[in-house]
C-alpha cells in the first residue's frame, strides 16, 4: 500500500529535520574552529605586540635589528605587467612612445576604467639604473600629466616611507612626490613597510612639506619570509628582527605561516588605525584569500546581497 499524502509529508519532515540537525552540528563545529583560530590569533597578536615593543625600546642602533638576505639578491628584476580590473588599472611607464601610452589610456577610459595607478616602472633587465625612454614619458610626473590630458582619470602614485632607493635624499624624494601631485595625482600609495611608526613619521614629514592628498599605507602580508627579505634588499624597506623570530621554523608549515602573516598584517593595520589611518592598500601577490582573512579579522565584511523581499520593498 502506498503511503498517504500525510504520511509522505511526515516522512519528508523527518528527513528535513535530520538534515537540519546535521547542518546545525556542522555550524557548531565551524563556530568552534573560528573560536580556536581567534584564540590563536589573539595569542600571536600579543606576541607580535611584545616583540615589536621590545624592538622599539631596544638600546641597540636601528641597523642591528634589520634582517638582511643570507645570500646576494638576484640582479635580474621581475618585469611588471600593465593590468587592471573594472574601474582600476595599474599603469607603469613601459618602453612605449607617448602616443602608444595615450592610446592605451583612451582604451581604458572607453572600457569604463576611471582609476589608474601610475608608476614610472623598473629599469631594463640588463641594468640597475633607470634611463628615460627617448620618445616616451620620462618620469611618473610626466605620465600623470599625460594621462590627465587624455581624460579626467583619478590617479594614484607611489610614495616611499623609507625613501626611494635611487633618490638623492629624503627631501628630494618628497619633492618628487609633490611633482606627481602637482601634475594631477589625487592619491599616493606607499611602498610596503613593517614599522607603523615609520609610516606615521613619513606622513608628518609629507604634511609639513605641503602634501595634502590622501597617503594610503601599503600593507604586504608575508607568507614567504626569505623571499620578502631578498625583495626588500632590492627596493629598500627594512625587515625588523622580530619578524624573523616569528617566522623561524615555519618553512614546512604553510598554514601556520599564513596565520602568522594575517596576524602581523592585522596588528599593523590596527596600530595605524589607532593613529587616524582609515584606508589601506594590500599587496595581495595573487593571494586574495589571505587579504580577505585579514579584512575579516579587522571587522570588514562584504555587503550582503539584497533578498528578493528587500528588492521588492525598495520598489
Amino acid at each position: 500500500m502506498e503511503p498517504t499524502r500525510e504520511q509522505a509529508y511526515q516522512r519528508r519532515i523527518a528527513e528535513l529535520e535530520a538534515e537540519n540537525a546535521e547542518l546545525q552540528a556542522l555550524v557548531a563545529e565551524l563556530r568552534n574552529q573560528i573560536v580556536r583560530q581567534s584564540e590563536q590569533i589573539a595569542r600571536l597578536a600579543e606576541q607580535v605586540a611584545k616583540l615589536s615593543k621590545n624592538s622599539s625600546n631596544s638600546s641597540k642602533p636601528p641597523s642591528s635589528d634589520i634582517v638582511k638576505p643570507s645570500k646576494p639578491a638576484p640582479s635580474k628584476k621581475t618585469k611588471r605587467k600593465i593590468g587592471g580590473q573594472p574601474g582600476h588599472a595599474k599603469h607603469e611607464r613601459p618602453p612605449f612612445s607617448r602616443e602608444e601610452i595615450d592610446e592605451v589610456a583612451r582604451q581604458y577610459w572607453r572600457a569604463g576604467i576611471r582609476h589608474v595607478v601610475a608608476l614610472r616602472g623598473d629599469p631594463p633587465e640588463d641594468t640597475d639604473r633607470y634611463a628615460p625612454h627617448a620618445g616616451g614619458y620620462a618620469y611618473a610626473s610626466d605620465l600623470v600629466a599625460g594621462l590627465k590630458r587624455v581624460a579626467d582619470f583619478e590617479i594614484s602614485v607611489a610614495a616611499f616611507p623609507e625613501v626611494h632607493p635611487q633618490a638623492a635624499s629624503a627631501e628630494a624624494d618628497l619633492d618628487n612626490l609633490k611633482r606627481k601631485i602637482d601634475a594631477g595625482a589625487s592619491r599616493a600609495i606607499t611602498q610596503f613597510f613593517f614599522d607603523a611608526d615609520l609610516f606615521l613619521r613619513f606622513l608628518d614629514r609629507a604634511r609639513s612639506a605641503g602634501v595634502t592628498v590622501p597617503i594610503v599605507p601599503g600593507i604586504l602580508p608575508v607568507t614567504n619570509f626569505a623571499r620578502v627579505v631578498q625583495f626588500s634588499a632590492l627596493c629598500g624597506p627594512r625587515v625588523p628582527g622580530w619578524m624573523a623570530d616569528l617566522f623561524e621554523g615555519l618553512d614546512d608549515r604553510p598554514e601556520t605561516r599564513r596565520l602568522v602573516a594575517a596576524t602581523v598584517a592585522a596588528e599593523q593595520c590596527r596600530a595605524l588605525y589607532a593613529n587616524g589611518v582609515n584606508d589601506f592598500h594590500f599587496y595581495t601577490l595573487n593571494r586574495a584569500e589571505l587579504t580577505y582573512a585579514i579584512c575579516h579579522v579587522l571587522g570588514v565584511r562584504a555587503k550582503a546581497e539584497p533578498t528578493g523581499q528587500e528588492l521588492e520593498s525598495a520598489r
